[in-house]
């Protein structure tokens, strides 16, 4: 007989505000831009401006920090890099192939793709596993197999998904390529590998400007997802939006994490898998769906649902892996 009667419903609650303590701010900034939007205060200007603010400077400064603080000699595992590339690949062809089969508006598929695979692993991952041991643990190796690959595939979707019709096939891949070396994102993670590897240890004014700038990724992408969100084309997108949510925050989860399991990966490595397939939709995919002129509007719904639902998600997948025995 338990000895502390109603433990597991304290545990439930505790995992409950624990998701809502990590999700709270980000959708109260997205609603903060909403209501700047409706008072005036930000113009369809500064949504553009900061945009491209956030794609070309403040998130690829992010990634390019997070990689550069990063000893990728240390404890280095290469099944589990490898398991996280090919997870992540699986999940970006099925979804992909799904989506050009049921998908009719082109510009749909590229939105709803990005958002049903790319989580928020970089911005996520190490908070919440240093919040459950205390340091970072092995989130850098999963932002090392998954971030690159997610945003090379979510250039490759966008580009060829693009509704030009003129544009042969050849052509398009060729400008997928140059996309890819282009991309600032992509330029941010190997610069920061690069960084890593050379050991670079960058002065304190140039650390500090980088620090500042990176900062401003997520609070402005999440303002300007605000401002630029259009409630009443949202609802038209909605049904593409719940099968979206549901894919990144559930569906993926079942499918990989008791195979990761049963291959044997650590505790930390677990707990690193489960972040990366269940946490909601990573704002720099409306930043990059925007910028290359795809559909905004669904690619910003879905950022906003996952970001919303992942309270209970997370808080299930949580005390999933506590009766697991994977956090203790």
């Amino acid at each position: 007989m338990d000895a502390f009667p109603g433990k597991g419903i304290l545990i439930d609650m505790q995992d409950f505000l624990y998701s809502v303590n990590i999700t709270l701010p980000i959708i109260l900034v997205v609603l903060l831009g909403y209501l700047l939007r409706k008072k005036g205060l930000i113009d369809g200007a500064f949504v553009n401006i900061g945009n491209m603010l956030c794609f070309k400077v403040a998130f690829p400064l992010l990634l390019f920090q997070d990689l550069a603080s990063v000893d990728l000699t240390k404890e280095f595992h290469l099944p589990f890099l490898l398991y996280c590339g090919a997870v992540t690949t699986v999940s970006f062809a099925i979804v992909w192939l799904l989506a050009r089969k049921c998908i009719q508006d082109k510009r749909e598929i590229g939105a709803f793709v990005q958002g049903s695979f790319r989580g928020s692993a970089a911005l996520m991952g190490i908070a919440l596993i240093q919040s459950i041991y205390g340091s970072a643990a092995a989130a850098p190796f999963m932002i090392i197999g998954a971030v690159p690959l997610y945003n090379i595939y979510s250039v490759i979707v966008l580009t060829v998904e693009g509704n030009r019709k003129d544009v042969s096939m050849k052509k398009r891949m060729g400008e997928v390529v140059l996309q890819v070396l282009k991309n600032p994102l992509i330029i941010g993670i190997l610069l920061g590998m690069l960084a890593s590897l050379l050991k670079l240890d960058f002065p304190a004014g140039i650390e500090g400007t980088i620090d500042s700038l990176a900062s401003l990724a997520t609070p402005l992408a999440l303002l300007v997802l605000g401002a630029g969100f259009e409630g009443k084309k949202a609802v038209a997108k909605l049904p593409l939006t719940l099968w979206a949510s549901s894919i990144k925050l559930v569906f993926q989860g079942l499918i990989f994490f008791p195979l990761a399991v049963f291959l044997g990966f650590s505790a930390p490595q677990l707990v690193a898998i489960a972040i990366m397939l269940v946490s909601p939709s990573t704002p720099s995919s409306y930043i990059m769906a925007k910028s290359m002129g795809q559909d905004g509007v669904l690619a910003g719904s879905i950022v906003l649902v996952t970001s919303v639902l992942s309270a209970f998600t997370l808080t299930m997948w949580i005390f999933v892996m506590r009766m697991l025995g994977i956090i203790v």
